[in-house]
């Protein structure tokens, strides 16, 4: 068996705190019991007192030493008053309590009833005496101060592990902080510069053509790689927990009124069916909703570039639909655009989190849908 085997531990009711309150209690009536012998009614009682004080030492442990020393010195009892004095090393802060009350019962015992016997010896055996009552009063106030440094010891170790595990965590947490730092720095100055140089390039597009489709379209696209640096610079700032000017506020987060915009911002052409209801949704599902009409249609423009695409987004018994549909492409797009494929994963935990579902997939005619269904009550 190795120790920790439950076989090998005492049964519970051998540590049950009423029984450690108990037994010295009882221990104490045993001594009184073969000590008093022929001793009259009221020593009797005294030594009952002693022994039934011992039920107040956890309490009141200098008074429960001062109703045992009655008894010790009419009767000489000697285990109430060791556990009282054990009990006030143990239990009360002061050291000079304990030496107090450790010096009242070597004194008591020392000068016990009656005082005749004390005169009746000899020097050599009263020395003896006043050492054994030191020794006496001396081992249980030890013992209690051991047992208390001990207790105050394992106490301050819990303290200093807590304190360790919690610097642990701040440590961590520093370490995750600047790691984010560092990569939100990596992406601001790898995407920044793609997305300046294409609003470059658009500009330049938008000046030396005399097309009016191509000037609308690099017009769009300066437009949109404008709005895409600043939010790229707020997403940045809020990782970095810096970067962001305090008096420059934050843009407004989009909701459902922006999604025609986004629509036509898009430069696709898509039959949109936007009838959210008067409900007053939450800002988060409103982003939720907007973010996954967003993302729907990038994957279009990746996928499908020129396919049938139908936006609905329809709110019904305190749930909002936002399904995104696109017929099958009309041919082979005409390059494959880059993408981490993280989009439809981060709107699902997003819909997870508000309590709501999305799905995925194709449809029967070859194309393919996206559905959200948000509660209006984020959960």
């Amino acid at each position: 068996m190795t120790p920790a085997d439950p076989g090998r531990r005492p049964p519970a009711w051998l540590t049950a705190p009423w029984l450690m309150l108990l037994l010295p209690v009882l221990f104490s009536l045993l001594d009184a019991a073969l000590v008093i012998g022929n001793s009259s009614w009221w020593e009797n009682c005294l030594a009952v007192v002693a022994a039934l004080a011992l039920l107040l030492r956890r309490r009141k442990p200098v008074l429960a030493l001062l109703l045992t020393l009655p008894g010790s010195f009419f009767v000489a009892i000697w285990l109430a008053p060791i556990t009282a004095v054990y009990s006030v090393a143990a239990l009360r802060p002061r050291v000079l309590v304990t030496v107090l009350c450790a010096s009242a019962f070597a004194l008591v015992e020392f000068f016990h009833w009656p005082l005749s016997d004390l005169l009746k010896a000899g020097g050599r055996d009263t020395a003896l005496y006043a050492i054994q009552s030191v020794m006496l009063a001396a081992g249980p106030a030890a013992l209690g101060l051991l047992s208390r440094t001990r207790r105050e010891l394992a106490t301050r170790l819990e303290e200093l592990t807590r304190g360790q595990e919690r610097e642990s965590r701040l440590l961590a947490e520093r370490v995750l902080i600047s790691e984010r730092g560092r990569l939100a720095r990596e992406m601001h100055d790898v995407v920044s510069h793609q997305v300046s140089l294409i609003s470059i390039q658009a500009g330049a597009l938008q000046v030396s053509t005399s097309d009016p489709t191509a000037v609308a379209t690099a017009r769009t696209i300066r437009e949109l790689s404008v709005r895409t640096l600043e939010e790229l610079r707020q997403m940045v700032g809020v990782l970095r927990a810096a970067g962001v000017r305090r008096d420059v506020p934050l843009a407004p987060q989009p909701t459902l009124a922006d999604l025609r915009r986004l629509i036509e911002e898009s430069g696709l052409s898509a039959e949109t069916e936007c009838a959210p209801g008067d409900l007053p949704w939450p800002e988060a599902v409103e982003r939720a909703a907007y973010r996954t009409v967003q993302e729907a249609l990038t994957n279009i423009t990746k996928h499908a570039p020129g396919a049938d695409i139908h936006v609905r987004v329809v709110g019904r018994g305190g749930r909002l639909r936002v399904e995104v549909r696109n017929g099958p492409p009309p041919g082979p797009p005409a390059g494959t655009l880059p993408g981490g494929g993280h989009g439809l994963v981060g709107l699902r935990e997003r819909a997870q989190l508000l309590g709501g579902t999305l799905t995925t997939g194709p449809t029967a005619d070859g194309g393919f849908e996206v559905r959200a269904d948000l509660p209006a009550t984020p959960g």
